[in-house]
């Protein structure tokens, strides 16, 4: 199958460069997503997860020197994936702290200046896509309590919130029907879509990076995960999901509102930006093997402006938000969090061209789907 047919059956494409949401969003062509996505290789739902710990620090190229916190469970033993990422080999759970800052969410070639207003406060955000190593202690922790599936300790209800924010009660929802003024974080009813068996995780075939016993892929991104599974681990690994605006805002470098994460710099095909329009490991390769995806970090001259590598590229990431048509603005600290058929993914894969790869294209996807090109990582406390 060609590339281009293969993605064709994965994606739903949200848009592309020149979008908006702090909780919504719409194409700089006046088209929008609806929800709903396809689905990539397979998916299904039920049961695992558990507890929360904090988070560990690391040095924004910023210049900050941000205090280091308690190593996350995911990264407290050595091993491939674990403590030996990227070009630097450090931990794969470094946390680097991003400013506080306001910024355009829609900028871009067809939008003149920019538009939806939005801040966010200081908060950390992991270096790396959780790569396979790490959730591999998470599937580990899970199955304890239980079978393959495992019925371990879920998330707490109420946890994964941006405790710093609001005394507590975290960021604001600004869905025009919201429910509530603030995150819920987890609910009881999110227990029954997190499902840990091996035929889920491995459901996306030949390019699912999962390997029922720990193999070749352990620094690869951890991708055919569905939403909830992805929420799960950032709470028991000390963290949450960053919302959409978080994440823009380090691709986007703040107010800098770079064209992408790096800078000007076309990415080029030899994978030193970044991993995208099937051109890893080579530019002859047809995106149909898990060695397709590169080990995080690989696109190391990648770096966003405060440190964070894998932003554009190589897995698109899961964050909080769900998808709505338009921007609520001005926007401070806040997400849509209520009533969707589709969660937020940022950031561009393997299989997708060049366009996805700016801050503020996005796309989005049914949240219970399992699919090869998505992947996740966990934001902190600053």
């Amino acid at each position: 199958m060609s590339r281009l047919a293969r993605h064709a059956t994965l994606m739903l494409v949200v848009s592309s460069i020149g979008l908006a949401a702090c909780g919504g969003g719409k194409s700089s062509n006046g088209t929008g997503g609806t929800g709903g996505g396809q689905g990539g290789s397979g998916g299904s739902t039920t049961t695992g997860g558990t507890g929360g710990i904090v988070s560990d620090g690391g040095a924004g190229t910023d210049g900050s020197t941000p205090d280091a916190g308690p190593t996350p469970p995911s990264c407290a033993a050595p091993g491939v994936g674990l403590d030996r990422c990227g070009a630097d080999h450090d931990s794969c759970c470094k946390s680097l702290l991003i400013a506080a800052g306001s910024f355009e969410r829609t900028y871009g070639a067809n939008v003149d200046g920019g538009a939806d207003p939005a801040s966010v406060s200081a908060f950390r955000l992991d270096k790396y896509d959780v790569t396979v190593g790490r959730f591999r202690k998470f599937v580990a922790a899970a199955r304890a309590g239980g079978s393959d599936g495992g019925v371990g300790t879920f998330p707490a209800a109420g946890a994964g919130k941006h405790t710093h924010l609001s005394s507590g009660a975290g960021l604001a929802d600004v869905s025009p029907d919201a429910g509530a003024p603030h995150e819920t974080g987890w609910l009881a009813a999110d227990d029954a879509n997190v499902t840990l068996t091996d035929a889920n995780l491995t459901a996306c075939g030949p390019t699912s990076a999962w390997t029922p016993a720990a193999g070749d892929h352990e620094d690869a991104p951890m991708n055919c995960v569905n939403w909830w599974e992805a929420y799960a681990f950032c709470i028991w690994d000390g963290g949450f999901l960053p919302s959409e605006a978080e994440w823009e805002y380090a691709a986007a470098a703040g107010d800098m509102q770079r064209p992408f994460p790096w800078g000007t710099t076309a990415p080029g095909t030899a994978n030193q930006y970044a991993i995208y329009d099937c051109n890893y490991p080579d530019s002859t390769q047809t995106c149909d093997v898990s060695g397709n995806i590169a080990p995080v970090g690989t696109a190391s001259k990648g770096g966003g402006l405060w440190g964070q590598l894998d932003l554009a590229g190589n897995q698109a990431q899961w964050v909080l938000d769900w998808y709505a048509d338009a921007y609520v603005s001005p926007c401070a600290d806040g997400a849509r969090l209520s009533n969707g058929s589709s969660r937020i993914i940022r950031g561009g894969s393997f299989v997708d061209n060049i366009k996805a790869l700016a801050p503020a294209h996005r796309d989005a996807n049914n949240p219970s789907l399992r699919n090869d090109f998505i992947s996740f990582r966990c934001a902190r406390m600053p």
